[in-house]
């Protein structure tokens, strides 16, 4: 789409205190995301007594089948009328009852392994699909806030320092006080105190963020036209909002990232503990370090974006992202790790995680800043928006390839022939090498690949503002056509 003999108006500067408590609402998914693919696995494992393998195959299972919900709770925020508009509602009625099926994941009662599974994989959806309840209507406000190519990228980068403050502030209390005693992790006492915060953390953080939000988007959508509640017409409007092009190939190129992200999570807590030797202290510092690469992504995302666009930045931090992460553990391997032979050196794993996250992050960040693009791309060609539905279908990828992502990392485990009960430093080196060898060949074939599928995405700034003033006319022309409104 040609971008000449268009203008697009100024576009309006959201004031900062909006987008902080827009982006205040992530909390509670960088709270959910930290302990399912941070602890859970480990938990159920090391904690609980079940097989690893198992574990990652329960959790695949709960999240795969949890994913199906997502596309429904998009369409039905984009579908809701009320006198506080489309999201609110959902914001405000679903944090208390997240907050209460979280601890009863942490919390599974004295049953036969069989029923524990059962367990797991129940309160995985149930705990999964309540946050959706948040986190969909929350991230679908932001195509209504702005329309502007780079204030969408501004307001989700909030979004992801909030997100993964939330997280990191659970992880270092985790390491530096709930897991503070000699059994480390394996603490059954720790995960008592881990849940609970987590728990009125994300509750805070969700109520907080609506009413922070709510002067600006409690408006009223009562008057809108109804759309068509017939089951056949809805599928088949979410069919033809879901096929559009861009939306596809951005979603298949993120699967591939989100899988490398739910091995790397799955994985963290094994690779500090029993790789690198990671002690209480160190512990801490690597959870300041991750905060430390947010606050860096936080700050270059925006000149990467202006320098190469979104799709190509995104394409960059991930090629830079992915080779210091996978060559971490090739130089481990290879023996030339600084440090080697002996104990590998923590400030030169320090430095390059601090790299390789850092561009990991802007590519998570540009990735969602991309998909709020492709609501105008839907609109032009369907004449509705469908902000709710676009951003469910991407957790519903993402939650999918999460799942796929933790089971990867159990059969790497497996692979590994890592031992249950394991303690750091009685763990051999084949089992160490197998383990970085693994974990290396995974991340680097799914990474390429995803920067492969992620060439293809079709929107440049050009199409975006091109296609944002032949919205405008055509509103002008007839309001009705806009699709201001499903």
């Amino acid at each position: 789409m040609s971008s000449a003999a268009v203008a697009v108006p100024a576009p309006e500067k959201l004031p900062l205190g909006l987008k902080l408590m827009h982006g205040l609402g992530s909390i509670a998914y960088g709270v959910k995301e930290n302990g399912f693919s941070t602890f859970l696995l480990l938990f159920y494992n090391q904690v609980i007594g079940l097989d690893a393998g198992i574990v990652g195959i329960a959790i695949m299972a709960a999240l795969i089948f949890d994913a199906f919900v997502d596309p429904v709770i998009g369409e039905l925020t984009d579908r809701t009328r009320s006198r506080w508009g489309r999201r609110l509602p959902w914001l405000y009625a679903a944090p208390v009852p997240l907050a209460i099926a979280w601890m009863l994941l942490w919390n599974p009662p004295e049953m036969s392994d069989a029923a524990t599974v059962a367990w797991l994989i129940g309160f995985a959806i149930i705990v999964r699909s309540l946050v959706s309840m948040c986190e969909v209507p929350s991230i679908a406000i932001v195509p209504e806030l702005t329309a502007d190519y780079d204030e969408r990228t501004a307001v989700m980068r909030y979004r992801f320092l909030f997100g993964w403050g939330g997280g990191l502030v659970i992880l270092v209390l985790a390491y530096g006080v709930f897991f503070g005693g000699p059994l480390g992790l394996v603490d059954p006492a720790g995960y008592f105190p881990y849940a609970l915060t987590g728990a009125l953390v994300m509750l805070g953080a969700v109520i907080l963020s609506a009413m922070g939000q709510h002067k600006r988007i409690a408006v009223s959508n009562l008057a809108d036209k109804k759309p068509t509640a017939n089951l056949s017409h809805i599928l088949r409007d979410m069919r033809d909002t879901l096929s559009n092009r861009a939306f596809l190939w951005l979603v298949f190129a993120a699967l591939f990232g989100f899988v490398n992200q739910g091995i790397t999570f799955a994985m963290n807590n094994y690779l500090l503990s029993f790789f690198w030797q990671f002690g209480q202290a160190e512990m801490v510092g690597y959870v300041f370090l991750l905060f430390a690469s947010m606050i860096a992504a936080f700050i270059l995302v925006g000149p990467v974006s202006t320098k190469f666009g979104k799709r190509d930045g995104a394409i960059v931090a991930g090629a830079i992202s992915l080779l210091v992460n996978s060559g971490i553990y090739f130089a481990w391997i290879q023996g030339f790790f600084p440090g080697l032979p002996g104990k590998p050196s923590v400030a030169w794993m320090f430095a390059l995680v601090f790299l390789g996250n850092s561009f990991s992050i802007i590519l998570m960040i540009l990735s969602s800043s991309m998909m709020a693009d492709v609501v105008e791309a839907s609109q032009s060609e369907t004449g509705r928006r469908s902000e709710g539905l676009f951003f469910a279908g991407y957790f519903f990828m993402q939650k999918c390839a999460t799942g796929i992502g933790i089971f990867v990392a159990g059969m790497i485990l497996s692979f590994a022939a890592f031992p249950a009960a394991a303690k750091p430093g009685e763990v051999s080196d084949a089992v160490l090498g197998n383990l970085a060898l693994g974990y290396m060949f995974a991340v680097l074939v799914i990474g390429i690949a995803g920067l492969i599928v992620m060439r293809r995405f079709p929107i440049s700034r050009a199409d975006h503002e091109a296609r944002l003033a032949l919205l405008d006319d055509a509103a002008r022309v007839d309001p009705d056509a806009s699709g201001a409104h499903p």
